[in-house]
């Protein structure tokens, strides 16, 4: 079976929190034959990781490393690439994904309010602008 996998299940597999829906997930996950994640489920799973279970960034950025490398996981994997650069360099995970997708969208400045997002993704060379 393809499947499109909410955030909740992915969440679910890694963290444990729930036995009964831990084991559901993951034999779902085992046994589909292609797992569809979106953009936005990535970017929700990043933040219940840091923020709701208080995982250390490093251990984040390994658990989506290891759905860019599981077989039948299929992704944005540049834009993950691109959010996974900005969250190693002490960065947001999702303003790098929405920096590289709205690049890729035909965007030639990111601009935000955000002054950590902007001044990473200049001194990363993207072309990035602050607002005021």
């Amino acid at each position: 079976m393809n499947i499109s996998v909410d955030t909740n299940v992915l969440a679910r597999a890694i963290l444990q929190d729930d036995p009964a829906q831990c084991r559901t997930a993951r034999k779902l996950l085992k046994d589909a034959t292609l797992i569809a994640v979106s953009l936005p489920c990535l970017c929700e799973l990043v933040w219940v990781l840091l923020q709701g279970a208080r995982l250390a960034k490093e251990d984040v950025a390994a658990t989506i490393r290891a759905l860019l490398d599981t077989k039948n996981v299929v992704l944005n994997r540049p834009a993950v690439e691109a959010g996974l650069e900005l969250l190693d360099r002490g960065g947001d995970f999702a303003d790098g994904v929405m920096a590289y997708e709205g690049m890729w969208l035909g965007g030639e400045t990111f601009v935000s309010f955000d002054k950590k997002a902007v001044a990473l993704l200049s001194k990363a060379g993207e072309a990035a602008r602050l607002l005021t």
